[in-house]
C-alpha cells in the first residue's frame, strides 16, 4: 500500500511471521480469543477485556485492533502485529511508543491462544519485536509488565534479559493484583532465534524516523 506502507511491514523467524493485520487475519484473531486465552479462574490482563460475553468478545477484538490503526501517530504509534504460525494467526503482539523519536523507549503486549502456549512461541514473538525496536528502529529501552501470578509471562521476560523495574497494585475484578514492571536495555539484549525484517525503510516516518 503505497501510503500506508505499515501494512506490509513483516517479521519473520524460525518458526513465525509477524505482520499487521489484515480484516481477515483479525477474523482468525477473534476466533482464537473465543476459543480461550486463559484458565478463566485468573485474570492475566490490566484490562479483563477476555470477561466479555462470548458474543461479544468477537467484534470487541476487532474493533480494538481497527482503532489502534486508525489512531496511529508518529508520535504515539501502536504496532499491532499478528503472530501466525503455518499459516494459522495464535495470537497477538503489540509494540507501542509515544513521542519515540525522543524517548527511544517502546513498551510490549502480547497474547496467544490457549491451545498455543507452552511451546517457545511467546520467547519467540517477543524476540521478534525487541528486534525491530533495538535493531530496526534504534530503541535504548523498552518495558512491560506482568502480574505476580503469572508465572509464564514473567519467565519469559526473565529468558529476554529483563530486569525488575518496581511493582505497581491494580484493581483485577475487584481484587487487588501486584504487577512487576520490567526494562530491557539495548545491550542487554540477544535475540535467542534469528529474525528478519521486511519492509520497514518506507515505515520510518510512521515511526517518527528519518530515512536518511
Amino acid at each position: 500500500m503505497r501510503h500506508w506502507p505499515v501494512s506490509d511491514l513483516r517479521l519473520t523467524t524460525p518458526r513465525l511471521e509477524l505482520r499487521i493485520p489484515s480484516l481477515d487475519d483479525l477474523d482468525e484473531l477473534a476466533d482464537r480469543a473465543v476459543e480461550g486465552v486463559h484458565d478463566p479462574g485468573r485474570m492475566p490482563f490490566g484490562v479483563p477485556w477476555t470477561d466479555a460475553p462470548a458474543a461479544e468478545l468477537p467484534g470487541n477484538v476487532i474493533r480494538f485492533h481497527l482503532g489502534i490503526m486508525a489512531r496511529w501517530r508518529p508520535d504515539d504509534w501502536h504496532c499491532n502485529f499478528v503472530v501466525v504460525h503455518e499459516g494459522r494467526v495464535i495470537g497477538a503482539q503489540d509494540l507501542a511508543a509515544t513521542d519515540f523519536a525522543v524517548t527511544r523507549e517502546a513498551h510490549t503486549g502480547s497474547w496467544l491462544g490457549a491451545a498455543h502456549q507452552g511451546n517457545g512461541f511467546g520467547t519467540e514473538m517477543r524476540a521478534a519485536v525487541l528486534h525491530l525496536v533495538f535493531t530496526g528502529l534504534g530503541a535504548q529501552t523498552v518495558v512491560s509488565s506482568a502480574f505476580l501470578d503469572n508465572p509464564a509471562s514473567l519467565a519469559v521476560s526473565r529468558k529476554l534479559g529483563y530486569r525488575p523495574d518496581g511493582l505497581s497494585v491494580h484493581q483485577v475484578r475487584g481484587r487487588r493484583a501486584v504487577q512487576q514492571r520490567l526494562r530491557l536495555d539495548r545491550d542487554d539484549f540477544t535475540s535467542p532465534v534469528p529474525v528478519k525484517i521486511h519492509g520497514l525503510e518506507a515505515c520510518l516516518p510512521h515511526f517518527g524516523l528519518s530515512t536518511a
